[in-house]
C-alpha cells in the first residue's frame, strides 16, 4: 500500500511540474511560426564582458544565416535581417563581467518567429567559453 502510494504521489508531484519544462523544448513548428513577443523575452544577460559578446553576436548571427547590414561597434549594435525583416542587436554594459544583448525589430512590431533571437542566445551560450583572442601577425623575413 506504501508503494501505491508514494508512486501516485510520484506521478501527481511529476505532473505538476511539466509545463515548467515544455517552455524549455519548444518544438520546431513553434520557433518558426510567427507569434506576439514580448519585449523581456527579447533581452538576456551573459556572464561575459562586453566586447567579447559582440564578437559573439556577430559570429551567431552569421552561423544563423542572417544578413548583415550594418556593424557599429563604438555604440555596440548590430542591423540584421532575417526572414525579411530587419532587427536590431544591441549589447550593453551591465558591469565589468556582465553585459546585456537586445534584439528588438527596427520597426517596432513585436510580431515575429521566437526562433530568431533563441537561436542567437543558444548559439552564444554554447560558446562563452570560446571568447575571441586578439592576434598579432609578424610578417615572415623568408615572405620578401
Amino acid at each position: 500500500m506504501e508503494r501505491v502510494i508514494v508512486l501516485l504521489f510520484l506521478i501527481i508531484f511529476g505532473i505538476s511540474f511539466s509545463p515548467a519544462f515544455a517552455q524549455e523544448n519548444q518544438s520546431l513548428s513553434t520557433l518558426i511560426t510567427a507569434q506576439n513577443i514580448k519585449y523581456q523575452d527579447c533581452t538576456k544577460v551573459f556572464n561575459i564582458d562586453n566586447v567579447s559578446l559582440f564578437y559573439l553576436t556577430i559570429s551567431s548571427i552569421n552561423a544563423n544565416r542572417f544578413t548583415i547590414d550594418e556593424i557599429q561597434s563604438h555604440s555596440g549594435y548590430i542591423l540584421f535581417t532575417a526572414v525579411n525583416k530587419k532587427f536590431l542587436a544591441t549589447i550593453t554594459n551591465v558591469n565589468t563581467n556582465q553585459a546585456m544583448l537586445k534584439i528588438t525589430p527596427a520597426d517596432n512590431n513585436y510580431y515575429f518567429q521566437p526562433g530568431i533571437y533563441l537561436n542567437i542566445f543558444k548559439y552564444i551560450d554554447l560558446n562563452l567559453k570560446n571568447k575571441p583572442e586578439s592576434m598579432t601577425f609578424t610578417p615572415n623575413q623568408a615572405d620578401n
